[in-house]
Order: structure tokens, then sequence, then C-alpha cells
């Protein structure tokens, strides 16, 4: 990637971003490995951009038509297969985006569609969901009280302030197998000048799913919606 950055001359939106993707999940050398978003790529890509602002401005003006980073989600379509119990109803979920954790790595991930639901005989709902990026072969049943929540927010770099020590975020972990979005919680801020690349600020965060810490810019976290 670090030579398609320097020398391709398409345009970096969508499309550019999900053949990349494409080529390494059919690649043979990530066999059993978590598949790759575009989006993932995308981050990558804009993350270099800062690192390197001298990068050919046609491909950074192209990629503003791309929407940032961080988690985005098409529409949410809920299709019931099962009755709900007497009193209750299905809530109309049509205008909200939704994220949902993977029992396979404990990751949150955004949701494409919810097809269907069932009551297990403690009484509690599951729906079984498609993730964004992910083919029906990923589907999963997710638990809807603790793996199913309105999707995460990206923060812009004027909005720094509104992350404070002890606050709920959505990470984006990135490590040398994967790069996936986990909860951790916030437990140190250094505030710094902003400059021509944006926010400069580092957050120590820690994860919620191992306990490891870890100094990250804004632009790899998501807080949680007011309620």
């Amino acid at each position: 990637m670090e030579k398609l950055l320097k020398e391709s001359r398409q345009p970096m939106n969508k499309e550019f971003f999900q053949k990349i993707a494409r080529g390494f999940n059919y690649s043979s050398a990530r066999a059993g490995k978590p598949i790759v978003r575009w989006t993932e790529v995308q981050c990558w890509f804009q993350n270099r951009q800062e690192d390197c602002p001298s990068k050919v401005a046609s491909s950074t003006d192209a990629s503003k038509d791309v929407p940032p980073c961080p988690k985005s989600s098409p529409s949410n379509e809920a299709k019931e297969s099962s009755q709900m119990p007497k009193g209750e109803r299905v809530p109309d979920l049509s205008e909200l985006e939704f994220e949902a954790r993977s029992s396979k790595d404990g990751a949150w991930y955004d949701v494409d569609m919810f097809l269907c639901h069932r009551f297990l005989p403690s009484g509690e709902a599951e729906v079984r969901v498609r993730f964004v990026g992910f083919g029906a072969e990923e589907d999963e049943w997710v638990n809807v009280k603790n793996a199913v929540r309105e999707r995460s927010v990206p923060l812009e770099h004027s909005e720094c302030h509104k992350v404070q020590v002890g606050d709920l975020v959505c990470c984006f972990q990135e490590r040398r197998d994967q790069a996936i979005y986990y909860d951790a919680h916030v437990i140190d801020i250094q505030r710094r000048m902003h400059d021509i690349r944006g926010c400069r600020c580092l957050f120590l965060i820690r994860y919620d799913h191992d306990n490891t810490e870890e100094r990250v810019r804004l632009r790899r976290l998501c807080c949680r919606p007011p309620y």
C-alpha cells in the first residue's frame, strides 16, 4: 500500500478502497484471518496522508468525497421472524444506525441490516445481523441487550474537548494481523496545541477486553451517542 500511496494516479474514492480490500481478502496469505473492510483501508491511507502532506493534491481532493474513515452504516431494516411476547412491540428503528459486537472477536462492527429475531427460553431477545462489508457467511446471532447499540460517533478535530477522562469510547485498535474497533476507557489526556494537521492531543486509553493501554490520536476514537 505504500507503493500505491506514492505512485497511484487513481482517485482515492470508495471504489478505490474497496478494490484494495478485495485484493487483501482474496489473498491466500490471509486465509483464516479477519476480513479487511474498505473503511479500514481508507483509514490507513488518510492516516498516512497526514504523515506525508506532500502527497499529490488531486488524490487527497478526491478522497474528500468519501465519508470519514470511522464507522458508518447503511440503513437498518428489521424483519420479524418470531412472535413478540404479549404486551411488547417492535420499536421503529428505521431512522437509527447500529453497531453490534461479534462473538468471534469481541469487536464492534457496523450493522448493515437486521435479518430476523428470536427469544430464548430465558426471555432474552437475540437478532441475526449482517455486518457492513461482510457476506451472509459472517451473519451472527447477537444478544440485543448486551451486543447491539446505536452507532458510535466519530469526532471532528475541533471536538476533542468533548472527550474526558473516564469516558467510554470505541477505539480503532491496530495490530499486525488486524485493525478493528473495541470498547475502551480514557484514563489520561495530554492536551496539545492544534496545528495544520488538526488535533494533536494524545489520549491514553485502556481496552476493556484485555486491559492493555495505548496512547492514540483523536482520529482513532469514536464517542458514544448521548442518551
